[in-house]
C-alpha cells in the first residue's frame, strides 16, 4: 500500500506490504535510490506490516519494486500504475503529483 502526504516542495511517501508476506527482509528498490538493493529496508512493525517512509520530489514519477529476502521481486498492489521492465514483467510506479 502506498500513502502520500504532500508538502510545499516534497511528497512524503509511505510504502507498506501486508503482514501476510512471508519474508525475513524486504527492501524498497527503485529509481529514487538508483536501484540499490540494500539502501532502503522496510521495517517490520509490531502489527506484522512491513513499512518505510521516504521523501520524494514532488510532481515526479518513479519506478520501484520490493525485493524479498534478496531474491524475489514483487510489485505494490496499490501502485499508481505499472510499466514493463524488460527483464521479468512489470515495475510498480508511484506518481508524486496531487492530480
Amino acid at each position: 500500500m502506498i500513502k502520500k502526504r504532500f508538502f510545499k516542495e516534497k511528497c512524503k511517501v509511505s510504502f507498506e506490504i501486508p503482514k501476510e508476506t512471508q519474508a525475513e527482509s524486504v527492501m524498497l528498490v527503485g529509481e529514487f535510490n538508483d536501484w540499490d538493493q540494500s539502501a532502503m529496508p522496510l521495517k517490520r512493525l509490531k502489527s506484522g506490516v512491513w513499512k518505510t517512509t521516504i521523501d520524494l520530489k514532488k510532481d515526479t514519477t518513479y519506478q520501484f519494486r520490493y525485493l524479498i529476502d534478496g531474491e524475489r521481486w514483487i510489485n505494490d498492489r496499490s501502485a499508481d500504475r505499472y510499466v514493463p521492465n524488460h527483464i521479468d514483467g512489470d515495475n510498480s510506479v508511484v506518481v508524486t503529483s496531487v492530480f
